[in-house]
């Protein structure tokens, strides 16, 4: 078998748990103790201030759930008067809830929920914000963090979710929301973080994060490092292995002029899970009709091939911002970004909807593959500060992003790789059928696998200038505002034709420009609360993935006549925020609105316009921060009724089928979503908690022909300050040994979560 090898630039992962185990045993209890005797001392000595550099999310003690301010300047005001919900899940959460990837800390935020991939489709993180796909909308401290990936959050300091239509934040895309994930930057301050978790299913992770300071303390060096493995409570084979290293530096703490330099690396070598093939509502049935996954009676059963499934992936990030202070209202921050990105895999689909699994009980494994890298480099420059014109106090940002992004795309050429009608389980015609109810992940795989070069180069360039304001009419009242122009041209070359003297190639180009805006008006009924109304709006260009996604571009499936330009989505939103008992809990509550329109759907025979339309009507509550000095929450519920108010004609790459979609649920869309997550104080030195997370029924597909079940998740914990220096923490995630699943394909498959699965944590500080 003949498989890409992704580039690394850094040492075996094995070097790297060797080098934490080695950070780990390096001090005795005694000196960890005067370590951070010293280390107090110190910090109590140089006390300094990293202005804007050091934001990540300002929260009120390095414990609490509750955060006050976003760390992008974007936002021009505090949490509690901004015009839009927005939720951010602080470093305690992530700690509390032993989260280890971006998915399993976007459980704690209701209203989201996670899209599976194939192989046109990348694997990865597919997050849906408020119904709406937002696989493209993940920033990085602010700038946008492209290509199919699987994100690590060990470097990450917090997670800020943002609703609602937001491009004049971050440009194209945005439909339902957005995510920036906070990095771990160099502090004013020395220390040594570290630890090691064992768990069930032969879990082991380990992670170290050092910071330094230098240079008369004026410059921090930090380090943060990471490896785990483990196989998948309850998943036969599965199993996960990555490691990852971000080393970061600052210059010039506590100065006017910041100079932050910083490099991250990740990479993995997994067997994925292949997921549960969807059943059929009859057995003699030839399409779906409101049916759910099908295990054939052990939820345990994996429908891969040890011999044959693979999954790589790579990420390589390169970060330089200068940030100067004109005055002491006034900064200017310029951000300059290379990455890197990519993955490369052969993964089993289950039986790709060719109905052995009700014909035969079988299982046909249907190779996806994928091999590909996308680079983007960015550059953002960033004025923002306050000042008073006119009797108003403005609170501003404004700036100017260029961007080009590049993905190249291609695969495998597995053979055989055709249905093969799976009348035979067992390992049958080579390994290509299962049994559903019995099937042998070690099954040898008698065909072939070979690289193919041959694919899709798509490259895109992006500019936009942005300002924000929020404008303090008087003390009661604040108005923030926020306009953004962009230009957005992509082009997409294919190669066609799979011959050593020909290659034909077609070409889909398109050049677009776009206005976003936001507007929302706050009333202060007093000074720890608001009342706002907003608007806000979206733009989403054909090709806005870039090659990393389904981006809706009929011309990719070969349209002979289509209209081009970008979906628009708009919201209406109503919301009160109120920090209550002594500013330590902040509630939210907001009703909106979120309306798709211009969506690109099929009128006719290969044929798209921009005439369709879609809504989602929703509530969201939450609630985060301390109830007494000793009781912390993180909660909140979602309700979206959404609705495919246009869908056009049924059919798929241009293809007219029977049916219609019009009135239909939106995909990965649930009803009524729910979590909460608190823990208490039981001793100054031992703290329990635990958490509920509830999701309703989610369709897979427009048809809403597929569906996962809804589920009830409880999760439990408790932590032991063993000494002063030294932390255990046992979680022990769902809790009952719930089955169900957490991802959702439109056609062929849905993936199982996690059984359930207990870790024990060992951290120490110093």
């Amino acid at each position: 078998m003949s498989r890409t090898t992704l580039k690394t630039t850094a040492g075996s992962p094995r070097l790297l748990a060797s080098a934490i185990g080695v950070a780990l045993g390096a001090s005795s209890a005694a000196h960890m103790a005067q370590a951070a005797e010293d280390t107090e001392q110190k910090g109590q000595r140089n006390s300094i201030s990293l202005g804007a550099t050091s934001i990540t999310g300002e929260a009120q003690d390095d414990t609490s759930y509750q955060v006050e301010k976003a760390s992008s300047q974007k936002y021009t005001a505090p949490l509690v008067d901004t015009p839009r919900s927005v939720t951010v899940v602080p470093q305690q959460v992530l700690k509390d809830t032993a989260a280890t990837s971006l998915q399993d800390a976007l459980r704690t935020v209701p209203g989201i929920t996670f899209g599976a991939g194939e192989g046109g489709n990348p694997q990865g993180d597919r997050p849906f914000i408020r119904g709406f796909d937002a696989q493209g909308d993940t920033y990085l401290d602010g700038v946008r963090d492209t290509g199919g990936q699987s994100r690590e959050i060990f470097d990450i300091e917090s997670i800020e979710v943002s609703k609602g239509p937001n491009s004049s934040f971050g440009g194209r895309g945005s439909a339902g929301g957005s995510l920036n994930l906070v990095s771990k930057t160099p502090q004013a301050r020395d220390f040594t973080n570290g630890g090691f978790t064992y768990g069930s299913d032969q879990t082991r992770r380990y992670v170290l994060d050092v910071n330094r300071q230098f240079l008369d303390d004026s410059a921090a060096f930090r380090l943060n490092l990471m490896t785990h493995e483990q196989n998948v409570a309850g998943r036969d084979a599965v199993n996960y292995d990555r490691w990852g290293v971000a080393p970061s530096l600052t210059f010039g703490l506590g100065t006017p002029t910041r100079v932050n330099l910083s490099y991250y690396h990740m990479e993995s070598n997994d067997l994925p899970d292949s997921g549960i093939p969807y059943g059929y509502g009859s057995s003699t049935a030839t399409a779906h009709v409101h049916d759910k996954p099908t295990d054939g009676g052990d939820s345990s059963n994996f429908y891969g091939l040890k011999d044959r499934d693979f999954r790589k992936t790579r990420a390589d990030i390169s970060t330089v911002s200068v940030e100067h202070d004109l005055n002491d209202n006034m900064t200017l921050k310029n951000t300059l970004r290379h990455g890197s990105t990519g993955q490369d895999y052969v993964l089993t689909q289950p039986d790709d909807s060719k109905f052995n699994v009700n014909r035969f009980g079988t299982v046909w494994r249907r190779a996806n593959t994928r091999v590909s890298t996308t680079t983007t480099t960015t550059n953002q420059t960033d004025l923002f500060g306050s000042f008073q014109a006119l009797g108003f106090k403005h609170s501003y940002s404004t700036g100017l992003e260029f961007t080009g992004e590049e993905t190249r795309v291609s695969s495998y050429t597995v053979s055989p790789n055709a249905n093969p009608v799976c009348t035979v389980a067992g390992g049958g015609r080579g390994g290509q059928c299962t049994s559903l109810s019995n099937p042998n992940p070690d099954d040898a795989w008698a065909g072939s696998t070979a690289r193919n070069y041959l694919g899709t180069n798509t490259k895109a360039t992006s500019r936009a200038a942005y300002v924000f304001d929020t404008i303090e009419l008087d003390p009661k009242w604040l108005l923030n505002v926020g306009l953004r122009y962009d230009t957005f041209d992509t082009e997409a070359n294919t190669n066609a034709v799979p011959t050593a003297t020909v290659k034909a190639r077609s070409k889909i180009k398109d050049d677009s420009q776009f206005f976003n805006w936001q507007a929302g008006l706050v009333w202060k009924p007093v000074e720890n609360a608001s009342i706002y109304a907003s608007y806000a709006t979206s733009a989403s260009p054909a090709g806005g993935l870039v090659g990393e996604g389904a981006d809706g571009n009929p011309l990719s499936a070969g349209a002979a006549s289509s209209d081009l330009q970008p979906e628009e989505t708009v919201n209406y939103e109503l919301g009160t925020k109120w920090d209550l008992f002594h500013d330590r809990l902040s509630l939210t509550a907001a009703v909106f609105r979120t309306e798709k329109k211009n969506t690109r759907i099929l009128v006719d025979a290969l044929t798209y316009q921009n005439a369709g339309e879609s809504q989602v009507d929703g509530i969201e509550l939450s609630a985060s921060g301390k109830l007494t000095d000793h009781w912390q929450v993180f909660a909140g519920y979602s309700y979206l009724d959404s609705e495919l108010v246009k869908a056009g004609r049924n059919g798929r790459n241009g293809v007219i089928s029977a049916g219609s979609n019009e009135g239909n649920q939106m995909p990965n869309t649930p009803k009524n979503s729910f979590s909460l997550w608190t823990t208490y104080d039981v001793t100054a030195k031992l703290t329990v908690g635990g958490g509920a997370f509830y999701v309703d029924d989610v369709y897979g597909d427009v048809g809403n022909t597929v569906y996962v079940p809804s589920y009830t998740r409880y999760d439990a914990m408790a932590s032991y300050k063993l000494t002063k220096n030294v932390d255990l923490q046992l979680n022990v995630q769902n809790l009952t040994d719930k089955v169900y699943y957490d991802k959702a394909y439109g056609s062929h498959f849905a993936n199982q979560a996690a059984g359930r699965t207990a870790l024990l944590t060992t951290s120490f500080h110093f």
